[in-house]
């Protein structure tokens, strides 16, 4: 069974959930057994790259509470794992369990060799099990497309899916379908080695070609289920987005984003930090007039480009990274999907014929 106690600790788990009770019982959530060859490494970044998605300060906050424990004594997170070592990541609560069935759900498979697979993800589908989504996502059509595959255990965490992206955002994702592959790649998304791009339309006309947005990202104390830019320094973690204008559509623009970091909703909340939130992004307020005219007959057609383009208009285009066993560079771009093609093209159409 797998187990989504690590996916909360990602998605804002209440704090009281790690200050831990020595009275109480605990329950390994996760454990991991050192290599013999493992080098000296701490465990908060040994921890960040073997569980997809967590942060390395919820390891740490983990590791203060008693959660992390090594051959069954709690470490700090500066501890530096040793060969052979058994880790266990244990909380006051026994795992939530889901069985992952396999789907036959079709997906667009771009690559894939003996170690990984790259998926270009369609709009609206889920990538990981959660609440609310516990069939019908990513994992449980990779499970249904590997199920002869001897090495691969959709249970098994130390295998699967390497990285996310939001449900209603398309694009490019890996697959591990072996340790040593999701070991390697996951280390590649943590030091930032990875080649990643996106295009999005954003709502505005960005005044400069090219820029640089840096701002630390956080939940936002007002509501956990936003993220939001620290001004301070001393929130959020650190984050960095490079954008440039590929198209200028009059009230709006296309944009093509790269990240330097990896952070929750980075392009989302860092476009909307700069004043151009993303098309239809209704998370973010992206789902209202922002820019224009309020003209009837203009609204009418944002209200028919929010129908063609019902999600935020953001895609993962290009993904970049170093196959682990052969060191060869791969290099993924997946096309621009129908429905921001559409969007696209219904903008391009107003602008060469301003009636509205």
């Amino acid at each position: 069974m797998i187990d989504n106690t690590l996916d909360d600790i990602v998605d804002g788990l209440p704090e009281d959930e790690l200050e831990g009770d020595p009275n109480s019982q605990l329950y390994e959530h996760y454990r991991f057994v050192a290599d013999k060859g493992q080098g000296l490494i701490r465990i908060d970044k040994y921890l960040s790259m073997h569980i997809v998605g967590v942060s390395r300060n919820r390891i740490q906050q983990a590791a203060e509470a008693g959660c992390i424990l090594v051959n069954e004594v709690p470490v700090k997170s500066n501890y530096k794992i040793k060969p052979l070592d058994i880790v266990s990541v244990v909380m006051n609560r026994p795992p939530r369990e889901l069985e992952i069935i396999p789907e036959n759900i079709p997906l667009d498979v771009v690559y894939e060799d003996d170690d990984l697979m790259v998926i270009n993800k369609p709009p609206g589908l889920v990538v990981h099990p959660g609440f609310g989504n516990y069939q019908g996502t990513m994992v449980n059509a990779v499970a249904y497309l590997l199920k002869d595959t001897p090495e691969y255990d959709a249970k098994d965490p130390r295998l699967g899916i390497v990285h996310r992206i939001d449900k209603d955002t398309s694009g490019l994702i890996v697959v591990a379908k072996n340790a040593y592959a999701k070991a390697h790649l996951s280390a590649q998304f943590f030091n930032k080695t990875t080649k990643r791009q996106y295009v999005a339309l954003v709502w505005g006309s960005i005044a400069e070609d090219e820029g640089r947005i840096e701002g630390n990202i956080g939940r936002d104390p007002k509501d956990r289920m936003l993220m939001t830019v620290f001004k301070d320094g001393e929130h959020g973690k650190t984050a960095v987005t490079h954008y440039k204008v590929l198209e200028r559509l009059g009230y709006v623009s296309l944009v093509q984003c790269r990240l330097e970091t990896g952070r929750t909703h980075q392009i989302r909340v860092h476009m909307k930090h700069i004043g151009h939130t993303l098309f239809n992004d209704s998370r973010y307020g992206g789902d209202e007039v922002l820019k224009g005219t309020h003209f009837v007959k203009y609204k009418q057609f944002v209200q028919n480009c929010f129908n063609i383009c019902p999600r935020q208009a953001l895609h993962a285009q290009t993904l970049g990274f170093i196959q682990p066993r052969t060191g060869e560079e791969l290099m993924f771009e997946a096309p621009i999907p129908d429905d921001m093609s559409q969007l696209l093209d219904k903008w391009r159409g107003y602008i060469s014929n301003r009636e509205i």
